[in-house]
This record gives structure tokens, C-alpha cells and sequence, in this order.
């Protein structure tokens, strides 16, 4: 098969799969790993697909990046849920990394009473939403992204490889089998993988509507995570499909 050909081959897989593996395409395709990875680089200048960790994805199978505003009031009910079943993981006296998101902010609001914990977050609402309590409260400092209220860049990057917490509940755009947590931009999904780092255990927040979408950048493996709290939204046949690969605490009466 011709190199135009292969790669014509692998923009239909995509288009009719929506994400592709480079180890599988190589054994179907009789070709080595780079050869792929070549192939896709090629697709990707010419928009055809967007590379993601261990493969490819077709771009309009991708989550994009939700203003604040607009993502505020989205399944408030659940996101409220999911945030006091986290609250039972925090034990006394903690240090706590909470994400940016929504979800995240539902947890301050439920933890601006204590007194106990350290909290450490890149997301100014929250910041804000904790300004008046009496917790320690950590800001990384970095670049705001506009209309989220995100902090971002070297300067939280370099914050963040320096310190040292209990838990990290990470927030989530998109959750799937084979993808893992992806996020928007990669800028967004570097953060985030150094906050894992940065912590003991993650605990990752999210809502079944971020179930089985995939975003642009590579967050982490569903492995690593301690485990994923959601609303009662999943069916059964799903929630046992990802039961295979991490723990789900599912809030039910939501």
C-alpha cells in the first residue's frame, strides 16, 4: 500500500471509528509504529485528525472548552451531590488540591466552614468563594485564563512541582474507557497531570454527561485515579463496563 493510501485508509478508520490506536493500525497495516505516528503527524497538518496519547481521534468527536457562565448552572443537582460524597474522603487536617470547575467550587462551598484543612486551588472563584472562611488557602499563582478563571503557565507549573498534598479531586471535561480523562488544551491537561503528581491520591469529580466523550490533550490513565465519584446517571451496563478499570462511587438520590 502506498503512503497516500495508507493514510487515506487511516482518515476513514478514524471517521468511522473516531479514535484509532497506533499499536493496532501497525499490526493491521503490516507497518512499524513511526511509520503510523508519520502518517498521523501528516493527517494532523492537514486537519484530518488530532493526535492524543497512544493514537488519533477525529476532530469533531472532541469536547471543547465551556465558558464559566455557561457551564455554571449545567446539572447543578448532580454536581452538588457528587461534591458532599466527596467531602467524606477529607480527613482531618488535609491538604487539598481542588481543580478548576464547577463541581470543584461546589465542594468550597461545603468546605468554606472548616478550619482544618490547607486548600490549594488555580481557580480564582474559588479562591474567592473561600476568601472570608477561615482555611489556609493557597493560590498557584500563573496566567488567568478570561471567561473560566483558571490559572495557568510556568509560574503554576513551577508552584506545583514543588509542593505536596493528601488529596487531589480533579475535575473532568471528558472520561473515557480507552482515552483516560482528557482535557480542552494541553496547556490545561499538563497542569492537571502535575497536580496528580503532586498528590498522594486523586479523586476525580464528574458528572455522568462526561462519560464516553474525549477532549483534545491527554490528561491521565483511568488507573491512577483512587476513583471517580458521578451522579446515578450511568446504566448499570456502563457503570460495570468502567467498574473493569477504576473504582465508581456513584451518589444515588441525587
Amino acid at each position: 500500500m502506498l503512503p497516500k493510501e495508507r493514510r487515506r485508509w487511516i482518515e476513514l478508520e478514524i471517521m468511522n471509528q473516531g479514535k484509532v490506536d497506533i499499536e493496532k493500525l501497525s499490526k493491521q497495516l503490516n507497518v512499524s509504529a513511526m511509520t503510523i505516528r508519520r502518517d498521523l503527524a501528516e493527517l494532523e497538518k492537514e486537519g484530518k485528525v488530532v493526535r492524543i496519547y497512544g493514537g488519533a481521534i477525529y476532530p469533531k468527536s472532541l469536547i471543547q472548552e465551556t465558558p464559566y457562565i455557561e457551564k455554571k448552572g449545567k446539572n447543578i443537582r448532580q454536581k452538588k451531590a457528587i461534591a458532599r460524597r466527596a467531602l467524606e474522603f477529607i480527613p482531618k487536617r488535609a491538604n487539598i488540591i481542588l481543580d478548576s470547575g464547577t463541581t470543584t467550587m461546589e465542594m468550597a462551598k461545603l468546605l468554606k466552614d472548616r478550619e482544618d484543612l490547607t486548600i490549594i486551588t488555580n481557580d480564582i472563584k474559588i479562591a474567592a468563594k473561600l476568601t472570608e472562611s477561615r482555611l489556609k488557602l493557597i493560590v498557584t499563582g500563573g496566567e488567568l485564563q478570561n471567561n473560566v478563571g483558571t490559572l495557568y503557565g510556568w509560574p503554576t507549573q513551577e508552584f506545583l512541582k514543588n509542593i505536596h498534598a493528601d488529596i487531589f479531586f480533579l475535575g473532568a471535561h471528558a472520561v473515557d474507557i480507552e482515552s483516560g480523562v482528557t482535557a480542552p488544551t494541553f496547556e490545561k491537561s499538563f497542569i492537571k497531570r502535575l497536580m496528580i503528581q503532586a498528590a498522594e491520591t486523586t479523586w476525580l469529580l464528574a458528572d455522568s454527561s462526561k462519560f464516553n466523550q474525549k477532549a483534545f490533550s491527554f490528561v491521565c490513565d483511568l488507573s491512577i485515579l483512587e476513583g471517580i465519584i458521578t451522579d446515578s446517571g450511568l446504566s448499570k451496563e456502563e457503570k460495570n463496563r468502567y467498574e473493569d478499570y477504576v473504582t465508581i462511587c456513584s451518589v444515588y438520590g441525587d
